[in-house]
């Protein structure tokens, strides 16, 4: 681990896992990446001799990995990634002052992340059980490493109690969506995640059931709304063969919050929030703008926190703004006049005009032509119609769980282009 706000550049912190790479290599990473950045060609894979540097940088550090086998790039990457995510959790902040305040923290998580190369316990809760940011004062009875580590569930602990046994499903869809200056849709994915919050006592088994439309085929049961899903990424939790056999999503779940699963689905997706945009020039002194959004979903569902990012000349000045509903502002260091509408019902139309000065209009055609963006969420709704159709929780005391489902539709890459 390497600090990038102190000069000369340093070495923080490092991990020989190993032993096949000399520690001095990493002296080399540095002048490699000086020189890739003044020639603008900056890799995140660069060799030196028989050496790789795998890196990534993360507010003023860099993580380095270096192997010199062909390692899986990969694992490589999520592992470095991994390793943010875990010191996030520690330190809230992962920067070079949280490092040096807790090296022996750092040390002790190095080591349980990894073992001679291969990752090992990387769930921050579990190795929050027995490596406490105040390890130079663990007491005796706490330095016994808990039987998750060495479980076949390792990312549950045992003994877990709830008065009110729950879970609570989230369905999160993200829109991404670029529409051409003519309106046509250029290109459309979505991209879902399934979020879990368990609050479950023991060691219950949950099998959640979607209308995928791969099992309705293989059960022979291809009656409404499916949907075909694609990339689909599990938490460890998940038993594969399980779900590659008959297509069963079956787990015993972390406790607390989770990302259950991730997958993306290839479709043509219709504008929820469709913009049209209209620019005036009066005698080079001002520019106009009027732009109207209108909601293209169900009337009885709603856009929250709606908000539309127009893209404006970089030396305009005097802004005038008035809207039908909401509020508008200019946003100078970004050129952007941002338009806000808190609540924003289906099938409505919405307009905002803008007026600007403009002292030189003479570098217009030198500029860009950014796309208006547009951000989103609207609850109880999903665009692709994805339905969790059943979740069965199995516990062998056999309590009585509630899960809760909740869907969520929001902007994701959302833009249009526009003849500005």
């Amino acid at each position: 681990m390497i600090s990038s706000s102190t000069l000369p550049i340093s070495v923080l912190i490092c991990r020989n896992y190993k032993g096949d790479v000399d520690m001095a290599e990493i002296d080399h990473f540095l002048p490699l990446l000086m020189t890739q950045e003044e020639e603008g060609l900056t890799c995140p894979i660069m060799s030196h001799g028989n050496v790789h540097f795998l890196w990534i940088k993360h507010t003023n550090l860099y993580l380095v990995a270096t192997t010199n086998k062909n390692s899986n790039a990969s694992l490589v990457y999520a592992f470095l990634y991994k390793v943010v995510e875990v010191f996030t959790e520690y330190f809230t902040e992962l920067e070079e002052e949280s490092i040096q305040d807790n090296f022996v923290v750092v040390y002790e998580l190095l080591d349980e992340l990894m073992d001679f190369g291969f990752p090992q316990t990387t769930d921050s809760k579990i190795l929050q059980e027995y490596i406490t940011q105040e390890g130079t004062k663990l007491e005796v009875a706490k330095t016994k490493v808990p039987t998750t580590v060495t479980n076949a569930v390792s990312w549950r602990s045992e003994g877990i109690k709830y008065k009110k046994n729950e879970v609570f499903i989230d369905v999160i869809e993200s829109i991404n969506l670029l529409v051409n200056a003519n309106g046509s849709v250029m290109s459309s994915d979505i991209v879902g995640t399934v979020k879990l919050k368990t609050m479950l006592s023991g060691m219950p088994e949950l099998r959640l059931g979607l209308n995928d439309r791969a099992l309705f085929a293989l059960t022979g049961r291809d009656k409404g709304k499916t949907v075909t899903m694609e990339d689909v990424k599990f938490h460890q939790c998940v038993r594969l063969s399980r779900f590659e056999s008959d297509r069963t999503i079956s787990f015993i779940p972390p406790d607390g919050e989770s990302e259950l699963m991730s997958y993306r689905i290839n479709t043509h997706v219709k504008p929820l929030i469709w913009i049209e945009s209209v620019i005036e020039k009066f005698s080079h002194s001002r520019v106009e703008i009027m732009v109207k959004a209108k909601g293209q979903f169900k009337k009885q569902s709603v856009a929250n926190n709606v908000e539309v990012r127009v893209p404006v000349p970089s030396d305009a000045d005097s802004p005038k703004f008035k809207t039908s509903t909401g509020h508008a502002k200019y946003v100078p260091e970004k050129n952007l006049a941002v338009w806000t509408i808190k609540s924003f019902p289906g099938g409505k139309e919405f307009l905002m005009r803008a007026s600007f000065g403009l002292p030189s209009v003479e570098n217009d055609e030198m500029e860009g032509k950014p796309p208006i963006t547009v951000n989103f969420e609207i609850p109880y709704f999903t665009v692709s119609g994805i339905q969790v159709r059943y979740m069965k929780i199995i516990e062998k005391s056999g309590y009585q769980a509630l899960p809760w489902v909740r869907y969520i539709t929001q902007s994701g890459d959302y833009q249009l282009r526009s003849n500005f």
